[in-house]
């Protein structure tokens, strides 16, 4: 089990650590960029070319079924789904195969209104209930995966 993470912009990078050490599950820190991670066995980091999507390449190819991705990225989320990983959002949204078809649509949809010139906002500001509901998403889905691995 490991926890993959599309880390150039993600808010919850001290929360996945703190839920990550209590479940002894490895993380994964993929970035574009050096970034600063903890020194802790279980903590590691993956830093790709700079090219585009070589992050999302590099975590698409890495997830699996015993891997939680926590990605913002709606195609890469899509892509570790078909790899059979389970994948949060950093608001503790879980992405589903169910679910996943929608939000595609919606992001082409706003990505057609941008293009035409509309004037529409970008996703409201990251709050403490998002910070609160994705440490419990988190914590349920490695229980959960740590239940699949064991049986």
């Amino acid at each position: 089990m490991r926890v993959l993470v599309d880390a150039d912009a993600c808010p919850v990078k001290d929360e996945i650590y703190k839920v990550a050490w209590r479940h002894e599950v490895p993380v994964v820190i993929v970035s574009n960029s050096w970034l600063r991670v903890p020194q802790h066995p279980l903590v590691s980091r993956q830093v790709v070319s700079d090219s585009f999507d070589a992050a999302d390449d590099w975590i698409a190819e890495q997830a699996g079924a015993d891997s939680v991705v926590i990605t913002a990225d709606i195609l890469l989320a899509d892509r570790a789904l078909k790899a059979g990983a389970r994948v949060l959002s950093p608001t503790g949204k879980p992405f589903t195969t169910s679910s996943i078809g929608a939000a595609i649509a919606t992001r082409a949809i706003m990505a057609d209104l941008r293009a035409g010139g509309d004037q529409i906002g970008g996703p409201k500001p990251f709050s403490a209930t998002d910070r609160s509901a994705f440490l419990q998403a988190l914590d349920r889905e490695l229980v959960a995966l740590k239940r699949l691995t064991q049986s």
